[in-house]
């Protein structure tokens, strides 16, 4: 079987639809960590936002949202499709974003993750270590809370 290879490219507001069907196919709704579409156009239209995704066979399986201030910067969500999952795409999105923090001169990188995350074991292959926690940050469909630990990663 042939190998498929992971095609990147960088996205903008004109993918929030692509972005939507994304998250809803990879964020469970229990958990609330899925934005709505009117959240990922906002923060698009910031200074510093950058939208990579993931394409395999031309199709989309994955992206990476981040926002740059001064030399930090944030990844905002990483989502990939279930369909895709255990592939190496999270990996690819991740390393790409590492990549355009380094060329841009990027001192430090932080994300947030839910605990119990599966995410978590890659953030930490790849350099993050855990920095802190915010209690009951994330609240799911039906009200329950849950807590984020928050990562960083010098660059």
């Amino acid at each position: 079987m042939a190998t498929r290879q992971v095609m990147l490219r960088t996205g903008d507001a004109r993918d929030v639809a692509t972005v939507d069907a994304l998250m809803a196919a990879a964020f469970e709704p229990r958990f609330g960590e899925a934005w709505t579409r009117n959240q990922c156009l906002g923060v698009l239209a910031m200074p510093g936002v950058r939208l990579t995704l993931a394409y395999v066979d031309e199709a989309p399986a994955g992206f990476a949202m981040v926002r740059s201030v001064a030399d930090e910067a944030e990844l905002l969500l990483l989502a990939v499709d279930p369909v895709w999952r255990r592939r190496g795409i999270a990996r690819a999105l991740l390393r790409g974003v590492i990549a355009e923090a380094q060329a841009t001169g990027i001192a430090d990188l932080h994300l947030e993750v839910r605990e119990g995350n599966d995410a978590v074991r890659l953030y930490t292959e790849q350099g993050f270590a855990k920095v802190g926690e915010r209690r009951n940050y994330y609240r799911g469909k039906t009200g329950q809370a849950f807590d984020a630990h928050t990562y960083r990663r010098a660059i």
